[in-house]
């Protein structure tokens, strides 16, 4: 049967009725979710812009409000909520509207967050259940991760190299991902948050809303669409995401930006009948354990080494520090190694040339550090977050590139930046 707009279309047979949904290569029957998506297509309309009889008077939108402030630096409209789709010109909340009110109570606008021993779901060191808005269900959610995730550093001879897990910014691209993506049809489902040892997976209900399967497709190739374009228009007005629909992509390719990237460590998404994964595999973990912090540092100053270093050289002052935000029962851990002794200034010998090492001021070392975190971040948002003017962001990005620390790759709106731990000047 050929793709339409009419759907769902029935198939006939002994005086019954029944509709299909193509998932791969496959026909299955629809079930009663399924039904309402194809009735949806059919006349034009989407889950979260239909309207709901419950009065907007009666509900406040106070997080929504302070987080478009802060995000955006505007003032806020109330006139946004209806220009946004979340209440009709009647004054009724729509769907995506009960979403995002301040006391929520749409029972599927849900997230579980567990962390478990090992690599497999055996016993949990701590897993929450949050329901609320989907503002607070990001925020919650993004807290969860960082709390039982870690990030190692390692002494550059003028700076220092932090050298995370994962990437917070791919991370964060695949949480909203799947809170605007999800199927919220699915009354008794929600997105699942699951931490092993080795990998950080996220599970919401809803496959590919064509019936393709993702692992089957070039996800540089995926167009944008939307189940949920009025929850997505939000979320693109909070600056959140970008209308683009580039998400899969910039999950990748903000992991490949890391110093710390392995080949094969590219997260990875998989669709099943019901339901759409995406993995993220931690860059400081092998097949052995967790990867020792001597052999990450060693690679991570290898690329300095290669040119040549002199007696008195930057890996004698090389420090790694794996430092936890990870709690596990109860305890934080933290553990410090120092590899090779002191920490004081050094020199690096390229050719014969000697070039002395001079530790870089309190900005420079915070962009280094905004920048692991988000490869995508504005200078607009440095100055906010280390609480200087745009202006010394320049100077201080001006000077990270010339000395071959710091380099711009694609264009100035949608690139990225990215720390580079080889020598050579880049500009």
């Amino acid at each position: 049967v050929k793709a339409g707009t009419l759907t769902p279309y029935y198939y006939y047979q002994d005086g019954t009725r029944t509709a299909y949904v193509r998932v791969g290569n496959e026909s299955v029957e629809c079930n009663s979710q399924q039904l309402l998506s194809l009735v949806l297509k059919g006349t034009h309309m989407t889950w979260d812009s239909l309207p709901t009889q419950v009065d907007a008077s009666k509900h406040s939108f106070i997080i929504l409000t302070n987080t478009f402030r802060e995000q955006t630096h505007q003032e806020w409209n109330d006139k946004y909520l209806e220009s946004f789709g979340l209440v009709t010109p009647e004054g009724k909340l729509t769907n995506a509207g009960l979403l995002f009110v301040d006391n929520c109570t749409v029972f599927q606008s849900r997230i579980f967050c567990t962390r478990w021993t090992g690599l497999y779901k055996d016993d949990a060191i701590s897993s929450v259940e949050h329901r609320a808005n989907l503002v607070l269900l990001l925020k919650y959610g993004m807290d969860f991760i960082k709390n039982y995730t870690m990030s190692g550093w390692v002494k550059m001879p003028n700076y220092r190299l932090n050298l995370p897990d994962y990437s917070d910014r791919a991370i964060f691209e695949g949480l909203v991902n799947h809170l605007i993506h999800r199927d919220y049809t699915v009354m008794g489902g929600e997105v699942h948050i699951d931490i092993y040892d080795d990998r950080v997976e996220l599970v919401s209900p809803g496959a590919m809303l064509d019936g393709t399967q993702i692992q089957d497709r070039d996800i540089y190739k995926v167009p944008s669409m939307r189940r949920n374009p009025v929850i997505a228009d939000v979320f693109t007005q909070l600056d959140y995401m970008e209308k683009r629909g580039s998400g899969l992509r910039k999950m990748r390719e903000l992991t490949e930006k890391l110093p710390n990237f392995l080949q094969g460590k590219e997260p990875q998404y998989q669709t099943e009948a019901t339901s759409f994964y995406t993995t993220f595999y931690n860059l400081n973990w092998s097949e052995n354990g967790r990867i020792p912090v001597e052999e990450v540092a060693e690679r991570i100053n290898s690329s300095v080494k290669k040119f040549g270093v002199s007696d008195k050289s930057s890996v004698k002052g090389s420090e790694i520090m794996q430092k936890g935000s990870e709690k596990t029962f109860g305890e934080r851990k933290k553990t410090s190694v120092r590899i090779f002794g002191d920490r004081e200034k050094t020199s690096v010998t390229k050719g014969n040339s000697s070039v002395k090492s001079k530790r870089l001021g309190r900005t420079a070392q915070s962009i280094i550090d905004l920048v692991i975190a988000d490869a995508l971040i504005t200078e607009e948002k440095m100055a906010e977050r280390i609480g200087v003017s745009k202006r010394a962001i320049e100077m201080q990005i001006a000077n990270l590139r010339a000395k071959g620390i710091l380099i711009r790759e694609g264009a100035d709106f949608g690139g990225y930046w990215r720390i580079l731990t080889n020598p050579q000047t880049k500009q």
